[in-house]
């Protein structure tokens, strides 16, 4: 147990709390070690029956990693610090996609980045009446990482290259429509929902008697649009079939996409087009790659300055034209590390 993550047995579970209340729950080293602890200790636990995880405070479930940190460590040279944290976390993401017990993750709130992969790959994900979803990632010269190469692509439609590209959120409604959560459950009803599988009942079962269909969401209602324009091969041409388009949700779209570092949505593109062909470990494999190139690249720096530092919203990306982000340039994003690649257990390889 630590301050951060709070790791406790309760009856038939083992509980996860995200302690950071704060700071929107934002993740880690020191939690991910902490969650990686447990799920040891609870593997081989005849009692623990489920894991559950759940942010503590009523904003978030976890807004992601601690930007700000990694942008100090990076500004000050020290790569191997922040890919320390990002090893890690991989390497736990891969961890809970294929941890032996149901992992149960209960979003009621903001859910965006680091917090993705800690919740996104368990084996069942709840969402509650407050879940708000995004990976704006590209939007400060980072990519959609924590296995965004291996479950956006496995929404319904585009809808993942969407929400890759453009950052947009996603409520529960939609959430559920598009296969980022397997059931909504009124807020109300989580502390029995959590009650019921302490006491060992059938988690599917106690899903049933407590999840209600989710409002409608606004995606899902242009998922027509979203699967013609996010199916171009290239940015540019998903910007052009937006243009095309004209109508408010595809301007919406376009002129978000438009703000967006040129490097990074090259690349998450591609990330979108081969991740559906790979598996778990071969997807973060693939984004530890991406992340070891990216935190040595300008954008990410002028990214967080500009959106958290400086708060000046006005990023000068490196290239600044999409047009000058070339074929090689994205491709050496995904080359292989040789040594340095990451490293996971056999199991996952």
């Amino acid at each position: 147990m630590n301050d951060e993550v709070i790791c406790e047995k309760r009856g038939a579970i083992g509980h996860i709390t995200l302690n950071r209340p704060q700071a929107l729950n934002a993740l880690t080293l020191n939690m991910v070690r902490g969650i990686a602890l447990a799920l040891d200790a609870w593997e081989i636990d005849p009692g623990v029956r489920y894991v559950v995880v759940e942010g503590a405070g009523d904003r978030a479930f976890c807004a992601g990693g601690d930007i700000r940190l990694l942008w100090e460590q990076g500004t000050a040279g020290d790569h191997a610090s922040q890919l320390d944290f990002w090893r890690e976390e991989y390497v736990l993401n891969v961890r809970i996609k294929l941890y032996p017990k149901p992992y149960v993750a209960i979003v009621d709130g903001i859910v965006m980045g680091g917090g993705v992969g800690v919740s996104e790959h368990g084996s069942h994900r709840i969402a509650g009446d407050g879940f708000a979803f995004a990976m704006p990632e590209v939007g400060i010269g980072f990519f959609p990482d924590v296995g965004a190469t291996y479950f956006l692509p496995r929404l319904t439609g585009r809808a993942g290259t969407y929400l890759a590209l453009t950052g947009a959120r996603a409520k529960t409604g939609d959430a559920v429509a598009l296969g980022l959560a397997d059931a909504h459950i009124p807020r109300a009803k989580i502390p029995a929902f959590v009650e019921a599988l302490s006491l060992g009942e059938s988690l599917d079962a106690t899903i049933a008697r407590l999840a209600a269909p989710a409002p409608p969401g606004p995606i899902v209602a242009h998922q027509a649009l979203i699967d013609a324009a996010f199916a171009a091969s290239n940015v540019a041409e998903i910007i052009a079939r937006l243009d095309a388009d004209g109508s408010p949700f595809a301007a919406d779209a376009a002129k978000a996409i438009r703000t967006k570092s040129p490097t990074s949505l090259a690349v998450a593109l591609r990330q979108m087009q081969v991740g559906a062909s790979m598996e778990i470990a071969q997807a973060m494999r693939a984004e530890f790659r991406i992340v070891s190139r990216i935190c040595r690249e300008k954008d990410f720096y002028e990214g967080v300055r500009a959106t958290i530092i400086d708060k000046d919203g006005k990023p000068a990306w490196q290239p600044a034209r999409l047009e000058d982000v070339t074929e090689a340039m994205i491709a050496a994003h995904f080359a292989p590390l040789g040594a340095d690649d990451l490293q996971l257990a056999e199991a996952a390889a």
